[in-house]
């Protein structure tokens, strides 16, 4: 299957608007709070959630919402996540209800989510105030003002959107994305909002996403905090004029393909903005016993507080890396274990059977002063890998989180 980038984000699948407001739940005026998504036709929509126990309000709404599939527009709001509020979910519904008025919807077929500080309560009265701005504004092009609008500590939107053929004919699947601090996915913490053109019925387009998420978002850690709020959701307009997949077989595998690569994409974006990182730090394991133990094991790494202080500071700690394997929750051997740091700059063998190796801390810290820096960890205890995706932990990161409300 061939894949091909182009432009116009989450409108890029035929049927899809967008747009992005600022209505005044953040004080910066020049910052978009609240954004749209809507299609032209009902769609197949899906989602899935995050499992920390506290959970956002809109995400309870959200649930109801997609109980039947259906869905026809997303609206978020940044700056408050409406968490751990008496009237968290009246004003979830209450977001629906404003905008699919405007739409001339039902509430029930509206996604709504919110992301930002936890514990506040959410003004109702700016939203209000500011749905039929956010109507008004919809078009073709407004992508990139709907992914600005729910970003938070984020140092830029992300987007992507894609084109394939599938029975003839082209398709399309995008997606944007928020996520910088509180990253440490079971699904998931992070907002992502993906659209398509492709005809599928809802419960195969929710079996897709739930098979991407495992080895895409789910494999994203820049702190070990695991969101109340986030969620990635999915609608499908239909109108790609493919004939209907509502089976698994060739067209099932060709969507879940591509709508993988839009999540991976989303997933390492993600992780590569980590609040303060100045790195990205992409870890593979290979040859364990499992699927689950090597996702396990890479994840461990790219969590660990001590080896992305050392990434920041370009320390090719390989010790730390060992360590990290060895807490990992799952059975495998690490005898002959082998790492590998590398980057454009290059590669380093750090670590062989277990035990070090003579290197050249000069050339690994050239290695290690790249922008993204991949680890590469070799079992030999099986034919299984995964890859995860992280950041290094800078000084930044604690400021930021330090007044983060304030």
């Amino acid at each position: 299957m061939e894949l091909i980038k182009i432009e116009g984000g989450v409108c890029a699948p035929r049927g899809f608007l967008a747009s992005g407001v600022h209505c005044g739940i953040r004080k910066n005026k020049e910052k978009r709070d609240l954004a749209l998504i809507y299609c032209e036709t009902l769609c197949s929509a899906a989602a899935v959630y995050t499992q920390n126990k506290v959970k956002g309000a809109p995400i309870a709404v959200t649930r109801r919402n997609l109980a039947d599939g259906i869905a026809q527009a997303v609206i978020c709001n940044s700056g408050n996540a409406n968490t751990c509020n008496a009237d968290g979910e009246e004003k979830a519904a209450q977001m629906c209800r404003l905008i699919a008025d405007e739409l001339s919807i039902t509430p029930e077929n509206v996604i709504v989510a919110s992301t930002g500080v936890i514990g506040q309560v959410l003004p109702i009265e700016p939203i209000a105030s500011h749905t039929h701005a956010l109507k008004e504004a919809l078009s073709r092009e407004g992508s990139g003002d709907a992914a600005e609008a729910i970003m938070t500590t984020d140092t830029h939107r992300k987007e992507v959107a894609v084109s394939f053929e599938l029975g003839g004919k082209e398709c399309r699947i995008a997606g944007m994305a928020k996520g910088s601090g509180m990253i440490h996915p079971n699904m998931a913490t992070m907002l992502g909002f993906l659209t398509t053109d492709v005809c599928i019925d809802p419960d195969m387009l929710k079996k897709a996403l739930s098979a991407c998420i495992t080895d895409t978002f789910n494999m994203v850690s820049v702190d070990g905090d695991t969101s109340t709020n986030d969620m990635v959701s999915i609608m499908a307009s239909g109108l790609a004029g493919n004939a209907m997949i509502d089976e698994e077989g060739l067209f099932f595998d060709t969507f879940t393909e591509a709508l993988m690569e839009v999540c991976r994409h989303l997933a390492k974006e993600v992780a590569a903005d980590g609040e303060g990182a100045s790195k990205a730090l992409v870890c593979t394991v290979q040859g364990a016993p499992t699927k689950d133990c090597a996702r396990k094991i890479a994840k461990s790494v790219i969590t660990s507080s001590l080896f992305k202080a050392a990434m920041f500071g370009s320390d090719a700690n390989w010790g730390r890396v060992l360590c990290a394997i060895g807490y990992t929750d799952a059975n495998f051997s690490i005898d002959k274990t082998k790492v590998t740091l590398s980057s454009c700059a290059g590669s380093i063998l750090v670590c062989e059977n277990a035990a070090g190796v003579a290197f050249s801390e000069e050339e690994a810290k050239v290695i290690l002063s790249q922008n993204e820096i991949n680890i590469l960890i070799e079992l030999f205890d099986g034919e299984e890998e995964a890859t995860a995706y992280g950041c290094d932990l800078t000084y930044d990161y604690v400021k930021i989180n330090g007044d983060y409300r304030t």
